[in-house]
């Protein structure tokens, strides 16, 4: 495997470097108060999630398809339609994203916080020019126009790796190869100067070597223009290569949040550690991966009490009744679960606990 390939299994232990310092050490760029999204007010997605983000730092969000990562981020930036009720807050240097007016809000978007999606073929406008496309971005949020926003044009596409730059600004996405399409996103998203930019599984469909490509020039990017990153992946190693810090979401609730060398070396929260064991490892001993039973319940069928507690290998019977707070669980982490003081922090190399310990009575499915 090349250096630049994305992290599998263990071998991210030794790409996630020590942690920055924690966003409560740092005035937060972005934060989320008790945010919930909810399906016309009735059905709720996403279920009072509190983050926040300082500037400069990247912060992972992972978990199962399913657990609100995306839905939480759109959200945040009002991008889900009239279906979609929100409440709580969401802080931007202090000010409420969900007062602003309109045109307040669309130099927020791209300018302040820019947003990559998961497919670039779908974000991209199929009839239009990429050079449009870019020009566009650059008149509206640093009013370069003429010669000026095609020079930067040239520029943005030169430092996201596409060459050619004169011929690829008359060129159409349908014209572009996947890995192609998701640098203009990036090159997109680079136009306004954002203080955030928001990565929504941006590896998604690639190969191997064009995600490892991919990660590789976010990473560079984020270093060069000291911007704050968010990164939503189900991939835990490609999130401990970037990240910081990580929090993972179950059933639109954050479980855990961590260091992300504390998280992946001693996670907390029986998920985590379920996230793990399911890794497959290069070194050591060959050891059965442990796939997590059961999957993430329907928004509208949630379990009562604590939504992990069916599938949970150490629930017993309070979990059913007693939604867990995320509360303290060592320096700089937090975790959501009822036994955290009865259960010992485990090593991510060690198998995760297969049954619930004797004289306790584990939840049923």
């Amino acid at each position: 495997m090349p250096p630049s390939s994305p992290p599998n299994g263990q071998d991210w232990l030794a790409a996630a470097g020590p942690a920055l310092a924690d966003a409560a050490a740092a005035p937060a760029l972005l934060r989320l108060q008790d945010f919930t999204v909810s399906v016309r007010g009735e059905v709720p997605i996403v279920r009072g999630v509190g983050l926040s983000v300082a500037r400069g730092e990247a912060l992972g969000i992972v978990g199962e398809s399913g657990c609100g990562k995306s839905i939480t981020w759109l959200a945040a930036l009002r991008l889900l339609g009239q279906g979609m009720t929100t409440a709580g807050q969401v802080l931007l240097d202090g000010r409420d994203v969900a007062q602003l007016s309109e045109r307040e809000l669309a130099r927020v978007r791209g300018g302040r916080i820019a947003l990559i999606f998961q497919d670039p073929s779908s974000a991209l406008n199929p009839v239009q020019r990429i050079g449009t496309q870019l020009a566009e971005v650059l008149r509206l949020h640093r009013g370069l126009t003429g010669d000026a926003a095609r020079r930067e044009a040239l520029r943005l596409l030169d430092r996201v790796g596409i060459p050619d730059g004169p011929r690829r600004l008359r060129q159409y996405p349908h014209e572009f190869s996947g890995g192609m399409n998701q640098r203009v996103m990036i090159a997109l998203a680079l136009a306004g100067e954002p203080d955030l930019l928001v990565a929504d599984e941006p590896t998604t469909a690639l190969d191997a070597t064009i995600q490892a490509q991919i990660l590789d020039l976010i990473r560079d990017i984020r270093r060069e223009a000291g911007m704050a990153l968010v990164l939503i992946s189900h991939d835990i190693g490609v999130v401990g290569d970037l990240c910081d810090r990580v929090a993972v979401m179950y059933a639109g609730r954050i479980v855990e949040t961590a260091p992300t060398r504390d998280l992946l070396t001693r996670p907390r929260h029986p998920y985590t550690q379920g996230l793990l064991a399911a890794l497959p490892t290069l070194e050591g001993p060959r050891r059965r991966l442990q796939p997590i039973a059961g999957t993430v319940p329907a928004p509208a069928a949630i379990p009562p009490g604590c939504a992990f507690a069916p599938r949970c290998p150490v629930a017993v019977a309070r979990c059913g009744g007693e939604v867990p707070e995320l509360v303290f669980a060592g320096q700089d982490r937090r975790a959501a679960c009822l036994r955290l003081g009865e259960l010992p922090s485990r090593h991510a190399d060690d198998a995760a606990p297969a049954a619930a310990p004797s004289g306790r009575e584990q939840v049923p499915a």
